[in-house]
């Protein structure tokens, strides 16, 4: 067998205690298969079904006993004929013995493989595990396990046992006894028992992907130049990402059975002065953008001043767990384990894991994984201490961002509401009991949800309709299956569970329609502030009034301000005001209101400070930079983007175009999308116009 090649077996009860649930068995392992033929093309499968009116194996034959249970599919290459197998189970009528199962499948793989490559060899069992399995023949049951376990052992066979019982089920004497079994030969042996009560845990405690453990890192954990660890370094989650989709020609003649439809993709770089001549490789350049202009660097000088670090793990030092929050944690888990077979590393990293355990301490790492890499990664290590006798402590290891790596959102606290806007305690235990009440760990049940048991839906759901599509090229998207269902959409049973609570919730708090507030593309200005007469008034009939400034077209704001009463920006501290206008939430019309008003105050300072020889610039510019922060937080960053823009076609062909070199040397720009979202400007647009703002202001 190739390196990751398998050899598999399915054991499926078939019992009438499955009947139920067997066409949820049959999805997940026509899904293993569709899987297998995209990832591990060339691995083995066989099926046996226990439970079966019908006796087919092997065994039986040769040694008599074993009854029940049949051999579906013997262990050869998974094909497309695997996956329509498993989707048809028959049905049996006798509760089968998982323990005679077993034994026919290690008898599968024996014959089929010998002792060649141990350790690629596995058995999956999926069973409900309810009735008790024969007395042997010698022995107790036990022993019967310990017996299974060493052949198991001697020809490196894997066992993974997925007991599927409903949460109603009770136990009894039978289903503890068949438990303690099964957990039996995970001591004995490499095992791993799963209990799960849907079918969307069922979807995913099956590992329907085989994948090599593969270490990122071999070497010393430097704790000091005279004390070194040694450990090897594995990820322990990764994201799993879509198949990488292939070019695909269909210029080949259908007769041709041998065509591999390959696409070759060719690129050829000219040169603008000259579109006709091609440019070869080493006439060709890498530039980095730098303002308006592209900057060449070499491959030589790119190389020159690359970070080449040494390959290495050391530790910086110790910091309480609290000081490293989980919203920091980047990219995937690593997982530190010692050595395997080094009792010095397994002692070393046991004592240490468990003193930071105790002292609730955390270990920050500097990494660098291999030699020459371009970059140096810091990390928080903490330490996971095993509850198994055979197996060792380890750490798991988590990237830390640099500060360039931090996002920094301001929102509006609601600290700065009126007190008629804060929460009763009433409403505050409506919330409260709403949030418990969807809690998926509810107390005394399993957790809904667990990772190690859901499935990405997505990834589900393409697997299937490549299947589909492979068998019916116009075959149309199949509806979501309900076991996905549940994991994109609220359970609808912890909900019906819940709508006291929920209606609770909406009987506490007064539900109104927030309306959309219509953008418009006009920049309000006015060349005077509104009156309180003005604002209280509104304009007559309704409509807004507009005017013209220096052909710049003015729209009245009072219209939206005319619920204000004696609120304006005053001159002592023009951006006080502003953020406190900006902060109230008792209307929407609060934040369009402030923005119009610091537009109108900031273009009478600009006018005003012609005539005063430049006196009120900086706090023109203090009151824009406000404008600019405002805008960014409560994400209008076209009302500030139009503005600025306009000042700028205002004061261009002026004698007043210094201002504008005050805005360039401050750094005041567009606001682009990596700021805000709503916003329509590039980052690059951004720093184009800060160009022309230099250009103008010389």
């Amino acid at each position: 067998m190739a390196r990751n090649k398998e050899g598999l077996v399915l054991l499926l009860d078939v019992g009438p205690s499955m009947h139920g649930v067997l066409s949820e068995v049959e999805k997940v392992c026509s899904l293993l298969m569709q899987k297998k033929l995209i990832f591990g093309k060339y691995d083995e499968v066989g099926v046996v079904l226990f439970g079966t009116d019908e006796t087919e194996n092997e065994l039986a034959i040769e040694v008599g006993g074993y009854e029940h249970v049949s051999v579906l599919r013997n262990i050869k290459v998974v094909d497309g004929d695997a996956a329509e197998i498993v989707q048809n189970l028959r049905r049996g009528t006798f509760h089968g013995d998982f323990m005679d199962a077993i034994v026919v499948g290690i008898d599968m793989l024996i014959k089929k493989y010998g002792s060649t490559n141990k350790g690629k060899h596995r058995i999956c069992i999926i069973t409900d595990a309810r009735f008790p399995v024969k007395v042997p023949y010698e022995g107790t049951k036990e022993e019967q396990v310990d017996a299974i376990s060493e052949q198991m052992k001697e020809h490196g066979i894997k066992l993974e046992s997925i007991v599927f019982r409903e949460p109603q089920l009770l136990h009894d004497e039978a289903t503890e006894e068949n438990d303690r079994l099964l957990g039996h030969f995970a001591k004995r042996t490499t095992a791993r028992l799963v209990h799960v009560d849907s079918p969307t845990s069922l979807l995913g405690a099956l590992k329907t992907r085989n994948v090599a453990p593969v270490t990122v890192y071999r070497g010393d954990l430097e704790i000091s130049p005279n004390c070194k660890i040694k450990v090897w370094v594995y990820k322990k989650t990764s994201e799993e990402k879509f198949p990488t989709l292939k070019k695909y020609s269909d210029k080949a003649p259908p007769t041709d059975k041998f065509a591999t439809h390959e696409v070759k993709v060719d690129y050829e770089y000219k040169s603008m002065v000259e579109p006709d001549k091609v440019v070869p490789p080493e006439q060709r350049i890498k530039g980095y953008r730098y303002g308006p202009q592209v900057v060449p660097i070499a491959s030589h000088d790119w190389d020159a001043i690359r970070f080449r670090p040494e390959k290495g793990v050391k530790l910086l030092g110790f910091t309480d767990v609290s000081n490293v929050l989980r919203h920091y944690y980047m990219k995937d888990v690593y997982m530190f384990i010692p050595e395997p077979k080094n009792n010095r590393a397994i002692v070393a990293v046991s004592s240490i894991a468990r003193a930071m355990k105790e002292m609730n301490k955390c270990a920050i790492l500097r990494c660098v994984w291999r030699q020459g890499q371009g970059n140096v990664v810091i990390g928080v290590l903490t330490p996971n201490i095993s509850s198994a006798d055979n197996i060792p402590d380890s750490f798991f290891f988590n990237v830390l961002p640099f500060a360039e790596d931090l996002r920094e959102f301001q929102f509006p606290s609601f600290d700065r509401l009126p007190a008629a806007w804060q929460p009763t305690a009433e409403q505050q235990e409506a919330a409260d009991n709403f949030v418990l009440g969807l809690d998926l760990a509810p107390p005394e049940r399993e957790e809904i949800l667990l990772p190690d048991f859901t499935p990405n839906p997505v990834l589900e759901r393409f697997y299937r309709f490549l299947d589909l599509k492979s068998k019916q090229p116009d075959a149309a998207v199949l509806p979501l299956d309900p076991a996905l269902k549940r994991i994109t959409e609220p359970d609808p049973e912890l909900v019906s569970l819940q709508l006291p609570s929920l209606e609770n919730l909406s009987k506490s708090f007064e539900l109104r329609e927030n309306p959309k507030k219509k953008k418009t593309s006009k920049i309000a200005w006015r060349t005077e502030q509104p009156t309180n007469q003005e604002i209280e008034a509104g304009p007559a009939g309704g409509h807004n009034e507009t005017a013209t400034n220096n052909n710049v077209k003015i729209e009245d704001p009072s219209a939206s301000r005319a619920f204000l009463t004696d609120t304006n920006i005053g001159d002592s501290d023009p951006v006080k005001d502003f953020e406190a206008m900006m902060s109230r939430r008792d209307s929407p019309k609060w934040v369009h209101v402030a923005i119009e008003q610091m537009k109108i105050y900031i273009n009478n300072l600009i006018e005003n400070s012609v005539e005063e020889d430049g006196s009120n610039d900086d706090k023109a510019i203090e009151c824009l930079k406000a404008l600019r922060k405002g805008c960014i937080i409560e994400q209008e960053p076209n009302e500030f983007n139009n503005f600025l823009k306009v000042l700028f076609e205002k004061w261009r062909a002026t004698s007043r175009g210094r201002f504008l070199g005050h805005l360039c040397s401050k750094g005041i720009t567009l606001i682009c999308k990596e700021e805000a979202a709503d916003s329509d400007v590039t980052e690059e647009a951004a720093k184009g116009f800060l160009v022309k703002l230099e250009a103008e202001s010389q």
